[in-house]
């Protein structure tokens, strides 16, 4: 298990965490169970003191490192100017190695979800909002004698991952399976390939990846700016890695001070993804980020009808305009299926208000504004 610090505020109680001060040697552990004390001060996080913690897993560690901010992570990440592409191409693929898989919706979700994260060794680099191209075992069934097809998934964690030691990344996949609609029984023959591997996969199981590629949704610099993020389901990936960046980790070159609003779609609350990452950013952060999120099989519009991310962002109508005019950036991700209806609903605003849309979407476009990453 990775080691790594945190700043934590004063008072806060893990008795079964067990924590030292950073300045203290490995030798010299506290006891496993330790409070911070509340005389200690420091500027970038209040009332606070520093940490190194290590052998933490599950449910304790989330709780910790949802309360805290991570401090420590390998320099040379930051260094780059330029977002690595396609260091690992199909024909000569990475082999990473799987280190969890974990089912992260609940009993009443429609369909399985999982966050993966894969030991990628330091060896293949990203930035946020990049892609990673997984390579499932066997052959394609579609070309026999050929591997199977690369199949691309946004990256869920930030470039430091989630041990904070630059040697992970995390995917968050969807378990693809196909219910004839006749039967109603699942056909197994046409389930994804890739989706199944990665869901089923073990610890220590090989996993081949290629890229990273991408920079359509990549995180801009400005530490400042507005950023309105709309995803259904998968699709909150990449901003899973960019709210880490701006509210979990104390980067040197990166103090987030503007503003993070997302809308998320999916069908019901136990489909509902980082939900707690979330709920504790807009506790911890309430004048940095906001958060809506659109339950299609619990929620109703005022009309009636099934609430959709798009209606939900139509709520919002005035506000998300005067911000775009203002420079935001509106950010897209999940299945190519939900922008007809969000293009719809964004050009039925901009008619109410007399506005152009078409003239818009190419104002935003020329002004990189506008960030589309759909599948």
């Amino acid at each position: 298990m990775a080691q790594f610090t945190l700043i934590m505020k004063a008072g806060l109680h893990f008795p079964d965490v067990s924590l030292r001060p950073a300045s203290e040697s490995t030798s010299s552990r506290r006891s496993p169970e330790c409070q911070v004390p509340p005389s200690l001060r420091c500027s970038s996080f209040g009332d606070c003191t520093t940490f190194q913690v290590f052998g933490i897993k599950g449910s304790t560690r989330k709780r910790l490192i949802a309360r805290a901010k991570v401090i420590s992570f390998p320099p040379e990440l930051e260094i780059a100017t330029e977002p690595p592409v396609n260091l690992f191409k199909p024909k000569e693929p990475y082999n990473a190695k799987i280190v969890s898989v974990e089912r992260i919706v609940g009993p009443k979700a429609p369909g399985e979800t999982c966050h993966i994260v894969i030991d990628h060794g330091g060896n293949v680099p990203y930035w946020e909002g990049q892609s990673y191209g997984v390579i499932a075992p066997g052959e394609n069934p579609k070309k026999p004698g050929q591997p199977n097809a690369v199949r691309l998934y946004s990256i869920a964690s930030t470039r430091y991952g989630d041990d904070f030691d630059g040697k992970t990344a995390s995917l968050c996949v969807r378990r693809a399976i196909y219910v004839d609609p006749d039967t109603g029984k699942e056909d197994p023959t046409k389930k994804g390939i890739c989706s199944n591997f990665l869901c089923d996969a073990k610890p220590g199981d090989d996993v081949q990846i290629t890229g990273p590629s991408g920079k359509v949704l990549l995180l801009p610099e400005d530490p400042k700016a507005t950023h309105i993020m709309v995803a259904t389901g998968t699709g909150i990936a990449p901003y899973r890695a960019f709210l880490r960046r701006m509210f979990m980790e104390d980067i040197p070159n990166y103090k987030f001070s503007g503003l993070s609003w997302l809308f998320l779609g999916v069908a019901n609350s136990d489909s509902l993804l980082y939900h707690d990452e979330f709920s504790e950013y807009l506790k911890r952060f309430p004048e940095n980020f906001r958060y809506d999120v659109a339950l299609s099989r619990e929620q109703e519009t005022q009309s009636g009808g099934k609430m959709y991310v798009q209606n939900r962002l139509e709520e919002y109508a005035d506000e998300v305009f005067e911000l775009l005019d203002n420079g935001a950036h509106i950010y897209f991700c999940g299945l190519k299926g939900m922008m007809p209806g969000i293009q719809d609903t964004l050009k039925k605003i901009a008619q109410e208000r007399g506005v152009s849309w078409d003239d818009k979407l190419m104002s935003l476009k020329k002004n990189k504004q506008w960030h589309v990453e759909v599948y």
